[in-house]
């Protein structure tokens, strides 16, 4: 399509060109004249009547989606006269991508999400770096790890300022950083092995040079600086040297400091929430209604920082509204990050993802909460691609712009801002929404995690597995439609081809171990020679998964962090022709048994109780074996 753009564009030429590609337009002076204009009025607008289009913004972002959408109603209007007015419903809408659990995205992958973003009409995105991006004079710090260079996040930051989006630098600075102080170096940094000692002053200097290098290659003076989840605050190193504490006592004086550094570097940051309420709870929980943060510590909160209220778990938008109103009384309006569940398993869980969007963002909505974005984590080694969730963030970025959402017009958003099919996007939530798990997988059951890792040898989830025959055929059939997906994919052609072959491997393996006890049990010989020919030809099979995920990865991962994939799929392998071995001998009788099948299988319910429609929930290493790991 032929376009000539005349009017206020006010440096929007290079976002404009780096969007013709994906948009299929170009430019010509004897195109079809588009007007553009500043609306005044924070709308944004995409028209076209009397031969004439008409585009209106009011922040570049603005102008981006208005433009994706004046391609949009282009291509579908049949009376060729159109026009849409959108009102933004949110000050910054974005996402935060996680880069700390081994899958570093690319420059050219960060680019290529910031293109789908600036059509989608999201203006803020986080890379949340533990330990991934370089600080002089700490050679240790994420090595070996992927980490960006500074030149690296330059590049993605110039990309995004082109696309009228904000790159925000997202690290750590009390919890959440093993990995950072696993080396020697930080030996007396360390409060916990995942804590920073607070009041140290070699913690300081350490943190000021880590905000330092987060921010200094990029534009934004806003910074992500975490403080989540530091449950033994205060009780390491700490108590040793001062003796026990008020934990608040500890956060406010920590916070302080932090805070502090960031105003030297001219940067207002802000914090997740969750330590303030979970220090509050008589139990320990952030979701506690009943925890109180008492008025001293509220007070003696540093007045220039954010609190963000995150939440990927309630399906009520009223429990959202009680929460955003608990924030509220710590004297500024919060942030909210809720969630696209692209961790826990080897997909995402789109049905919770669903199910949790539509209440949070009603709730901020009603509550005025002006700023949002959604977090796509990596947990347990990044086995899902981030790219597979991005018909998640295309819902958030249609909650930006409307009340409501409407599936029909989120599957055209979808496949004009990320060229992809909507339904075929949302199709992987069935590998884990399988026979015997709740609609929506609320409990968040991972079966294609537990069942492509476990041991058929051990199979700790065969007796929660065992009642559901239906998923044999449940996994044929997504193998078909994963295959067809595939056929329509265009660019994310790789990501189905990897899942239609992981349906096919679940199609065989998950009940392998359940045949393999049965006919063990019933000593007969000739199923057990059958079952081991199985075997062999499910490891190349399985081989195959692995060069698909290992291409997968590679399409938009740095290397670093495949290790430890490659090192999973190489259990499995290894795994198989140990059961082969282990068959092999019962059957010439080199051994009158086999121990591990003679175990009597039990229903896998650890760390808690499965509640109803849930099928079952693990980490690899909990997977695996049921003896020590590491």
């Amino acid at each position: 399509m032929e376009l000539r753009l005349n009017g206020k564009l006010e440096g929007l030429e290079t976002g404009i060109g780096l969007l013709a590609g994906e948009l299929g337009i170009s430019p010509n002076p004897e195109g079809i004249e588009i007007i553009v204009e500043k609306s005044g009025d924070g709308t944004l607008e995409a028209s076209f009547k009397n031969g004439r289009g008409r585009i209106r913004y009011d922040r570049p972002i603005h102008f981006f989606r208005a433009l994706g959408l004046w391609a949009q109603l282009k291509r579908e209007s049949a009376e060729n006269t159109f026009r849409r007015v959108e009102r933004p419903r949110f000050g910054t809408n974005g996402a935060m991508i996680d880069v700390s659990r081994n899958a570093v995205l690319t420059v050219g992958s960060v680019k290529r999400l910031l293109r789908a973003m600036a059509l989608m009409g999201l203006n803020r995105l986080m890379l949340y770096t533990e330990d991934t991006f370089e600080i002089d004079d700490y050679p240790y710090f994420g090595y070996m790890r992927g980490r960006y260079t500074r030149e690296e996040m330059k590049a993605c930051d110039d990309y995004a300022a082109s696309l009228g989006i904000e790159l925000v630098p997202c690290i750590q600075t009390l919890a959440h950083l093993t990995e950072a102080l696993k080396w020697n170096y930080a030996a007396d940094m360390r409060d916990t092995p995942d804590i920073l000692l607070a009041g140290s002053d070699k913690t300081y200097a350490f943190i000021r040079d880590m905000i330092r290098a987060a921010s200094e290659p990029l534009r934004s003076r806003t910074i992500h600086i975490g403080m989540d989840e530091a449950h033994q605050l205060g009780l390491g190193r700490y108590l040793d040297q001062n003796g026990y504490r008020k934990r608040f006592d500890i956060m406010n004086e920590h916070l302080k400091k932090v805070v502090d550094i960031c105003g030297e570097f001219g940067l207002t940051p802000m914090i997740w929430s969750d330590m303030y309420f979970r220090l509050g709870s008589k139990t320990g929980n952030y979701y506690d209604s009943d925890a109180v943060v008492p008025d001293d510590v509220i007070a003696g909160m540093p007045g220039n920082v954010r609190f963000v209220y995150w939440d990927y778990y309630h399906r009520d938008a009223d429990f959202y509204q009680a929460f955003i109103r608990k924030h509220k009384a710590f004297g500024s309006m919060p942030v909210f990050a809720g969630g696209v569940w692209t961790w826990g398993s080897v997909a995402p869980n789109y049905g919770k993802t669903l199910l949790t969007t539509e209440a949070a963002l009603r709730a901020c909505k009603d509550e005025g909460v002006r700023d949002v974005f959604a977090t796509m984590w990596g947990d347990n080694g990044a086995e899902t691609s981030i790219m597979a969730g991005l018909a998640g963030l295309q819902l958030f970025a249609e909650h930006g712009y409307a009340d409501e959402v409407d599936r029909e017009e989120l599957a055209k958003r979808f496949r004009l801002c990320a060229g992809g099919e909507l339904e075929d996007f949302f199709a992987l939530r069935r590998f884990d929404e399988t026979p015997g798990v709740s609609e929506g997988n609320v409990h968040e059951s991972n079966p294609s995690k537990f069942l492509l890792w476990q041991d058929v040898l051990i199979g700790l989830f065969d007796e929660n597995v065992k009642p559901f025959p239906a998923l044999r055929e449940h996994y044929a059939d997504l193998a078909a439609q994963m295959e067809q997906a595939a056929e329509r994919a265009g660019e994310w052609r790789r990501i189905f081809g990897f899942y239609a072959q992981l349906a096919r491997v679940l199609v065989r393996k998950w009940d392998a171990g359940l045949r393999l006890k049965a006919a063990y049990d019933e000593r007969d010989r000739e199923k057990l020679n059958a079952i081991a020919s199985e075997l062999e030809s499910l490891t190349e099979e399985t081989d195959q998964l692995r060069k698909r995920h290992r291409a997968l990865w590679l399409a938009f991962n740095k290397p670093f962090g495949w290790e430890v994939l490659d090192i999973r799929y190489g259990g499995v392998l290894s795994r198989l022709e140990t059961a082969r071995h282990r068959i092999g001998q019962f059957l010439d009788g080199t051994i009158d048994r086999i121990e591990e099948l003679e175990e009597k299988r039990l229903y896998y319910d650890a760390p808690w109780k499965m509640p109803e429609g849930a099928l079952g929930c693990g980490a690899y290493h909990r997977v695996v074996t049921a003896s020590v790991f590491s």
